[in-house]
């Protein structure tokens, strides 16, 4: 587990972790994580963009957004903000406690935000870029060597084509509900031999979900189309 760097300021890490459900609780006067939460998210993008404008001079500016989106996302800092223990940090008002807030995932995500937005004003952005690029920025390199951050459609195409077949075929199979709720099912199929199938409120959205499970399907039956 990673060591968190000590703070000259205590009262600004002891902030990072206060929820404002636990301000009507306290004997005394505190403030919530709020505004560092606000600080800390904006420093986050900063950091994370400009690694990934440097690290990846090919990259354009979709695949980049995609990156980072990726790395910022609630669910990721909400993990990482779990393997920290921070979790453990958070002071919730009793309800907050009984719900299980130690292990929600958006408070999770903010305590991370707030204690980045607490660290940047007690060490200055040197030191919070140095943190930044510890504890989050590895994954960066997990997405790229993965392609997670593509998308399902041209994962499966590059690997259609890796294996000289026509291209996949996209085909709308099924439409239902009413005209402002419709809902579309969409197969995938290469060589007429169906490889999945997807939903979605529209052709894209499905489109991507029957690539998803293409893709599924072929890593785990490892079929030969």
């Amino acid at each position: 587990m990673i060591t968190l760097p000590k703070f000259k300021n205590k009262k600004l890490l002891e902030q990072a972790f206060i929820h404002r459900s636990y301000l009507n609780e306290a004997k005394e006067k505190l403030s919530s994580n709020e505004r560092l939460e606000f600080l800390g998210d904006s420093i986050i993008s900063f950091v994370v963009s400009q690694h990934l404008y440097n690290k990846y001079p090919n990259f354009d500016e979709g695949i980049l957004t995609n990156l980072r989106s990726m790395l910022v996302n609630t669910k990721n800092l909400a993990e990482l903000a779990k393997e920290l223990g921070f979790g453990e940090l958070l002071q919730l008002s009793k309800g907050e406690e009984e719900s299980k807030g130690r292990e929600n995932i958006s408070l999770l995500a903010d305590s991370f935000e707030a204690f980045i937005g607490a660290f940047f004003i007690d060490q200055g952005i040197e030191e919070t870029t140095k943190f930044i690029n510890l504890v989050l920025l590895p994954k960066a390199e997990f997405f790229v060597h993965t392609k997670a951050f593509k998308d399902p459609k041209s994962l499966l195409q590059e690997l259609i084509q890796a294996k000289k077949q026509k291209s996949p075929a996209y085909t709308v199979v099924r439409e239902e509900g009413p005209p402002h709720k419709r809902i579309f099912t969409v197969e995938v199929a290469v060589d007429d031999v169906i490889l999945g199938e997807g939903n979605g409120k529209s052709k894209q959205e499905a489109e991507k979900e029957a690539a998803k499970r293409a893709l599924v399907h072929l890593s785990l039956e490892n079929s030969k189309i």
